[in-house]
């Protein structure tokens, strides 16, 4: 990560936070009136929209790689910040398993749980098997779903092993695993950690360092789909997380390999 970059004045971080505030208003609004006039496509365009212009507030360039990948398809990436949710969004939108708590969150759980997202209740198995059914409906339906199996969020330095419980919707439905690789560069195209939402991170302390960055880049390039037919979850998960650490070591900052093991313990509900 670069060092010594000068952080924004306090004048360009209240513009944009006021900026922010009234994005998130108009969105809310949009939400709740659009949202029941529209179909799934309309929504989706909204999404896609609204998720742009956020990044743009905050003055995160995107760079985002195309995939010819089927809609209906389970998207695997890495999880650095909770601004991988309006990255994503802004390449494809799609529905999110996000963590319980989340619902709670200010604004972002809410609209969260107006745009699909599954939250999973850790350590249940019962939980665990909801979830699965409700995203082989997603998937069914020809709607993209969006899975984080490092199961945290990192510093965006180093990949997490993956669980591979929730992989198990691909084969049941036959639907292709799509891996992203996702990272932050500052201005100098280094690796950022400011966007980060790791350890004992809070929510205010990453907003903060965002809006402190004059620009930032969220870099999303996609593996080739995975095929999930004759494979079981261990070996999807194994591969995607094999496609996702090749394109992140090629970027400066990130280490050639990670020392953590591949693939977790396969524990349901986890």
């Amino acid at each position: 990560m670069t060092q010594g970059l000068r952080p924004t004045s306090r004048t360009i971080r209240i513009l944009r936070t006021l900026r922010l505030v009234l994005h998130l208003a108009w969105v809310a609004v949009g939400t709740a009136t659009l949202y029941p006039l529209v179909g799934g496509r309309g929504r989706a365009m909204l999404k896609r929209r609204w998720s742009r212009q956020l990044l743009a507030i905050l003055s995160v360039r995107l760079d985002l790689q195309p995939t010819d990948a089927p809609v209906g398809s389970l998207i695997v990436a890495n999880h650095v910040s909770w601004l991988d949710i309006f990255s994503i969004h802004a390449l494809r939108p799609a529905a999110f398993i996000s963590k319980a708590d989340v619902r709670d969150w200010p604004f972002i759980g809410w609209w969260a749980a107006q745009n699909d997202t599954v939250f999973l209740q850790r350590g249940s198995r019962g939980h665990a098997r909801l979830v699965n059914a409700r995203i082989d409906a997603l998937l069914n339906a020809g709607i993209d779903v969006v899975v984080f199996p490092e199961g945290m969020t990192t510093d965006g330095t180093h990949l997490l092993s993956f669980h591979a419980a929730l992989l198990q919707p691909a084969i049941e439905t036959g639907r292709p695993i799509l891996p992203l690789a996702l990272s932050y560069h500052d201005a100098d195209g280094m690796l950022s950690q400011a966007p980060s939402f790791a350890g004992e991170t809070t929510l205010k302390q990453c907003f903060s360092a965002i809006l402190a960055c004059r620009s930032l880049t969220v870099r999303i390039v996609p593996a080739p789909p995975i095929d999930s037919a004759g494979k079981n979850r261990r070996e999807l998960s194994q591969l995607a997380r094999t496609a996702i650490a090749a394109l992140l070591a090629s970027r400066p900052g990130f280490p050639p390999a990670s020392t953590a093991p591949e693939v977790s313990p396969d524990r349901q509900g986890e």
